[in-house]
């Protein structure tokens, strides 16, 4: 083969188009199992924060943990937000007025439950019977969670509704209204060679 026949730019081209093509490839190629270790290892990362969070949560103390609920409920549009939580109070914590489009409002009572277990119906009933006669709606916030028969208890029909908010949600919303929660977007620069190789 006579080398002084070949052109320098084609062979050029070639290379990069096989090195592009390599690239590529190995990106294809990726086993199902990293494709599947990657996935979980940012849902682990996403769920990490919580976690951390709620153990906070449970540290703090029950009059903490109440005034977090009115700061909540203010930042979320509700008015005259009050704690009233004592000893005899029939589980309710604070109450607090909701306005709607500025024409109705809603008297709501708020009960706190710093849990690492599960809410149940009983719960739900003993709290619903405080409220009698006092609030429109109920609004149980707990840093655990609600068994199937709560949720049902808490949306009965022929009875006050009273809304929930689990340990999750209550994260969630801590990080919507920035309530010591930070978060950042992290920036990524990716170079296009091949944006480079057509120049």
């Amino acid at each position: 083969m006579d080398i002084s026949t070949l052109d320098s730019f084609e062979i050029v081209k070639y290379v990069r188009e096989q090195d592009k093509n390599n690239k590529q490839n190995k990106k294809l190629s990726k086993s199902s199992e990293d494709l599947i270790q990657e996935t979980k290892n940012e849902v682990d990362y996403s769920e990490e924060w919580k976690e951390q969070l709620l153990n906070i949560l449970y540290n703090i103390s029950p009059a903490a943990f109440e005034r977090l609920a009115q700061r909540i409920l203010r930042e979320s549009g509700f008015s005259q937000v009050e704690v009233t939580g004592k000893v005899g109070d029939g589980g309710i914590d604070g109450k607090g007025i909701v306005r709607v489009s500025g024409l109705l409002s809603f008297h709501v009572i708020f009960q706190c439950k710093r849990y690492k277990g599960s809410v149940s119906p009983n719960q739900i009933r003993d709290f619903r019977g405080a409220m009698q006669g006092r609030a429109d709606k109920g609004l149980f916030i707990t840093t655990g969670n609600f068994t199937r028969d709560a949720l049902k208890e808490a949306t009965r029909d022929g009875a006050p509704p009273i809304d929930l908010i689990d340990g999750e949600l209550l994260c969630e919303k801590l990080k919507e209204l920035k309530l010591g929660i930070t978060t950042q977007l992290i920036e990524q620069v990716e170079i296009k060679t091949e944006w480079f190789d057509k120049l």
